[in-house]
């Protein structure tokens, strides 16, 4: 076997492994995300924009405005979001949380991670209007 193909397979494996040692620890930090269950009982009408960076490859970053009418959630808003899904993705998701009142909702299935990810930012957004 020839001297350079030795070596590109050596550099192809190297990097076939740390592509799938990256992806696995980016997705172990993503299914780690801690959603607070914030009290809905307790928000401030308005506006509020919530931002979740992505991880720590941006994979999954997005923003979001949240509308709190009379003390509830009445309208989630995605505003922007590296991931490219259909809206309907996104309106499911908002949907429960409206429905519900509550962060404490199923994710979108197949979706774990970016649901958590959009739950993140909704929550950031939430936190504002607590305060």
């Amino acid at each position: 076997m020839p001297r350079w193909l030795i070596i590109f397979i050596a550099i192809t494996v190297s990097y076939l492994l740390t592509s799938c040692f990256s992806l696995s620890r980016e997705h172990e930090e993503a299914r780690n995300v801690e959603i607070r269950n914030i009290n809905f009982m307790k928000l401030f009408d308005g506006n509020y924009n919530g931002f979740y960076e992505g991880g720590m490859y941006k994979w999954r970053e997005n923003e979001v405005r949240v509308m709190i009418t009379s003390g509830k959630v009445s309208e989630i808003a995605l505003l922007s979001s590296k991931e490219n899904r259909p809206p309907e993705f996104t309106e499911e998701l908002f949907n429960r949380i409206i429905e519900n009142q509550s962060l404490q909702v199923d994710v979108i299935t197949g979706a774990t991670l970016t649901s958590k990810a959009f739950l993140k930012s909704i929550e950031n957004a939430l936190i504002k209007a607590e305060q």
